[in-house]
């Protein structure tokens, strides 16, 4: 545990960012589960109307750092990809 009072504070900050970001990141995949759902079941028009939202959650976590951006292009592509299959 920390001791001085700006180690605490750190503490704290680093905790409040994490819950944050653990959210986003669920978000994120929550989504592109969803869409791998729907592209199995051949659901092509639903799938399309949720790009907007996954590529959405996808720039966000990377803005904010939780994934990298050559991560969040490759994970974009394969969405697009089974959308033009």
């Amino acid at each position: 545990m920390p001791i001085k009072i700006s180690a605490k504070k750190q503490l704290r900050q680093s905790l409040k960012r994490k819950k944050g970001n653990d959210i986003k990141k669920k978000n994120m995949k929550e989504l592109i589960k969803k869409a791998d759902i729907l592209f199995a079941e051949g659901k092509k028009e639903e799938l399309e109307k949720m790009i907007p939202s996954i590529y959405k959650a996808i720039d966000k976590a990377t803005k904010t750092g939780i994934i990298k951006k050559n991560t969040a292009g490759r994970k974009k592509s394969r969405i697009a990809k089974n959308l033009n299959k």
